[in-house]
């Protein structure tokens, strides 16, 4: 590639990207540099900046006609915006809770490794939004993930935090090994990994025997992308890396990292096998025809979440098999390939990123205080902080699907799409509603201890600054959406034109 060549392309498109580049070099000779006692929390909120000016020159794109750049292997589009704009505001309220984490083992000594690191897997996320090459696609997928498994074991001396990450590693490089087996198979079938030109191929297989591969190939990219989302029954890592990772990584992964698995669910399945024809052209796409195994294990990953969350004592691990329902909520959405997936898919994650990030501030914070994470420690709540157990209910009641919250419009979007399409998934529905009722136990479980049981301990929760401002975001967000959702739809409408340009 010649100069003139490099220069024609419209870079702009990666201005969000190249601000989080920039920043990571930049704390990286930071941290280098900085004498060794020095608090590292500067490059927290530096990193918050960085973050923020990234976010205002995403917004300054919106209304872009969809680009492609770099021989179409990264495209801004609609669904590449709105799914960043989730990833990078997700992102800074994760960098709010870290600059407030304090550990009782103490982490001054890496606090900086733990800022780069997780600025280069939000650069990874970014790049998958935009990723319309396999390559590109798989690239930042590894970004994310190598990232993330350094994240899940920063804490040097913790048993806990070593194990965790030790799973997440060999797990992890289990499941990208499959999906890339995967991968591969449709490169090998089509001769290009450009999404566009596979997809333009795909249309026109007749071969029985082509399809029998890509049906397997199907299969595997399934369970690759399967363990990203933490769905059954690729699910068993999730309690074990969210209980040992410190809290803001648990969150990370809960709200950031799960965003960008539905991403690399969407680019992949959606954008390459939702049209490869089954019987040549005009019949229905692999995707179609595979709808009830993505149903399967949307059913089973909900039922299974909710179930053993009854049983936990660990607020970590209860919130670890919590997240795994709500992947499978969201799969629900997936499963019913209705006109409204786009929009229940964002709208469904923005709630969850908001009455997740609030939980996770405040487990934070109470369990930094006590020393451990058992549920215990939530008792009496109400008595020593009343504005936590406030602020922690009505991110419970989001949750659960109470009227009057984010989390209730979400669950509604993604019912009302599943049953409005000609085959009505009402046996998928009617799981989702079950175990929706099944969680209210463990969810109610936690209010319980908050209200109507005794203090361990009496003296006052002081609120560090970064908890604060993400629990005040969190909590006005979570009722606002709750009360009129439209004005977040408007936003979807306006700038994002239910994602028209996604297969073009």
């Amino acid at each position: 590639m010649d100069l003139e060549t490099l220069l024609s392309f419209n870079w702009n498109i990666m201005t969000p990207e190249f601000i989080i580049l920039g920043l990571t070099a930049v704390l990286t000779l930071l941290d280098l540099f900085m004498p060794k006692g020095q608090s590292r929390k500067i490059l927290g909120w530096i990193s918050l900046a960085g973050i923020l000016a990234a976010i205002v020159a995403l917004l300054g794109l919106l209304g872009t006609e969809a680009t492609s750049i770099l021989y179409d292997t990264f495209r801004l589009d609609a669904f590449a915006s709105a799914f960043k704009l989730l990833l990078l505001v997700g992102s800074a309220m994760v960098i709010l809770l870290a600059i407030s984490y304090e550990p009782k083992e103490g982490i001054k000594e890496y606090r900086g490794e733990f800022y780069y690191l997780f600025l280069t897997a939000l650069l990874g996320a970014m790049v998958m939004t935009s990723s319309s090459d396999l390559i590109t696609l798989f690239i930042g997928l590894e970004l994310l993930s190598i990232s993330s498994y350094i994240l899940a074991g920063i804490r040097k001396r913790n048993l806990q935090s070593n194990e965790s990450a030790m799973k997440y590693v060999i797990n992890g490089s289990l499941a990208t090994a499959i999906m890339l087996f995967g991968m591969s198979y449709v490169y090998g079938l089509t001769g290009t990994t450009n999404i566009a030109d596979m997809r333009g191929m795909l249309m026109t297989l007749n071969d029985t025997q082509i399809i029998y591969l890509l049906v397997l190939a199907f299969f595997m990219i399934t369970v690759g992308v399967s363990f990203k989302l933490a769905a059954a029954p690729f699910h068993m890592w999730a309690p074990d890396v969210y209980q040992g990772a410190p809290t803001p990584v648990t969150a990370f992964l809960s709200v950031v990292s799960k965003t960008a698995g539905f991403v690399l669910f969407i680019r992949l399945l959606v954008a390459i096998f939702g049209n490869a024809a089954t019987a040549g052209q005009g019949s229905a796409p692999i995707l179609l025809e595979m709808q009830n195994y993505i149903a399967v294990i949307a059913g089973a990953t909900m039922i299974i979440g909710n179930l053993v969350a009854l049983r936990q004592r660990n607020i970590k691990r209860l919130f670890a098999y919590s997240s795994i329902a709500h992947a499978g909520y969201i799969l629900v959405a997936i499963s019913a390939l209705s006109v409204f997936m786009f929009d229940s898919m964002w709208f469904y994650l923005m709630a969850y990123l908001f009455m997740n990030m609030g939980v996770f501030a405040i487990i934070q914070l109470l369990t930094e205080k006590e020393g451990s994470e058992d549920i215990s420690h939530f008792a009496g709540l109400y008595r020593r902080s009343p504005l936590l157990a406030v602020a922690m209910s009505i991110m419970i009641l989001s949750l659960a699907g109470i009227p009057g919250t984010a989390g209730f419009i979400g669950k509604l979007n993604i019912i009302t799409g599943a049953t409005v399409v000609p085959e009505p998934h009402y046996v998928l529905v009617s799981v989702m509603i079950a175990t929706t009722v099944i969680s209210y136990v463990y969810y109610f479980g936690i209010m319980t201890q908050m209200f109507f049981r005794p203090a361990e301990a009496t003296e006052k929760i002081k609120i560090p600054a970064g908890v604060g401002i993400v629990l005040i975001i969190c909590v006005i967000a979570t009722v606002w959406f709750g009360i009129l959702p439209n004005t977040a739809f408007d936003f979807l409408q306006n700038n994002f034109h239910e994602f028209a340009d996604f297969m073009q």
